[in-house]
């Protein structure tokens, strides 16, 4: 059984620890603390100068009492900004923050929920394989964390990561890639007024490649944005520079190459048609997974699911996690919904219940049994 109580008490606390991305030291100091309390073994990473962390990702081993494969559980520390000072709020069942931050529930409700599945585990002496949790760094600003993992600390080769809208039971089994792209489309300078015809627009070059190009909802596996577009001028000047920031994603890695490439495509053909420079580049951020419905992990997780009273419920999402990083690392990793909803917001809320169905969940699938 998962002590709802204490489940409750330790979600609070956590999200009154300050962790915005860059900033996990504290909350990975706590966590290492309530880890090692139940006799884990904890150990943290160097890789705070890849990830510009204030600390490395989080490592934890619980022995296991039975000869089975192990399992990796996951959840990232950091939290978006606004996330400092949270003062959480309970009313009704639901928690919240006070309204001027946002709550940290993306992800401290699945780092509480690995944390009481752990405890409740050791407490009633369950027997159980061997179970490691990687508690990540910097996931909202691009998996950094994930990204710089130390394979040679995970041996478990199936991952569940807890980081995931909807109610607990939901199960994330194909997510997409994202590809970066940033461009710095050099013109000319002249006079607006006086001599427009000698000078070259970054901004009317840029104002054609966006024309050109599939952006939003390109089909139901990829989509692609123009995020920011910098280029500051007096009306009197031919704008010079601009400066332009965009993504592309897709669920097929395919479609993921050519959408990356069509968008770059109408940047260079618009430069060219100008005669403006362009300095473009295009880094891959992380690669989509796709877990077949058939496949005997995904199947476990499923019954897992069952055994403490949920449905499971299978999705592909437009967003990317630390299971993008992980499957590409060898590990097959699924997402799990948490409870948490309108994340990334001032209005982020968890019900007790998700969390209490979150942290069973972990614990049954742990077991193998209903706990």
């Amino acid at each position: 059984m998962i002590n709802r109580d204490r489940l409750l008490d330790t979600f609070l606390d956590y999200v009154r620890i300050d962790s915005e991305s860059t900033h996990e030291g504290a909350i990975a100091a706590r966590v290492a603390e309530d880890l090692q309390a139940i006799g884990c073994q904890v150990d943290l990473d160097d890789t705070q100068a890849q990830t510009g962390s204030d600390t490395g990702n989080l490592y934890c081993t619980l022995p296991g009492t039975a000869p089975d494969q192990p399992i990796l559980l996951s959840a990232h520390l950091d939290t978006v900004i606004p996330g400092t000072g949270v003062e959480p709020v309970l009313e009704n069942g639901v928690i919240r923050s006070k309204g001027d931050t946002v709550l940290g529930s993306d992800d401290k409700a699945g780092v509480a929920a690995i944390v009481e599945a752990l405890r409740s585990l050791v407490e009633q002496r369950l027997p159980h394989p061997p179970v490691q949790a990687v508690f990540t760094v910097c996931e909202e600003i691009g998996l950094r964390g994930s990204r710089h993992l130390d394979d040679s600390r995970i041996l478990a080769k199936q991952a569940v990561v807890l980081d995931s809208d909807g109610d607990a039971g939901r199960i994330i089994t194909s997510a997409p890639g994202q590809y970066q792209i940033t461009a710095r489309i050099t013109g000319r300078r002249a006079h607006a007024g006086v001599a427009p015809e000698e000078g070259i627009s970054a901004i009317q070059v840029a104002a054609e490649a966006i024309s050109q190009m599939r952006l939003l909802r390109v089909d139901q596996e990829t989509t692609a944005n123009i995020g920011s577009i910098s280029s500051q001028y007096a009306t009197n000047i031919v704008p010079e520079v601009l400066d332009l920031a965009a993504e592309a994603r897709s669920r097929d890695a395919e479609k993921l190459e050519r959408q990356a490439e069509h968008m770059a495509q109408c940047l260079r053909h618009a430069c060219e048609k100008y005669g403006a420079a362009l300095d473009l580049q295009m880094s891959k951020a992380y690669s989509p997974f796709s877990i077949p419905s058939e496949d005997s992990f995904l199947r476990a997780v499923m019954a897992a699911c069952e055994r403490v009273g949920l449905t499971p419920s299978l999705s592909a999402t437009g967003g990317g996690s630390d299971a993008n990083n992980m499957n590409a690392h060898g590990i097959k990793a699924l997402v799990l919904g948490v409870g948490m909803s309108k994340v990334h917001t001032t209005q982020e809320e968890i019900s007790v219940q998700n969390l209490v169905d979150t942290a069973s969940l972990v614990l049954s699938l742990i077991t193998d049994e209903a706990p």
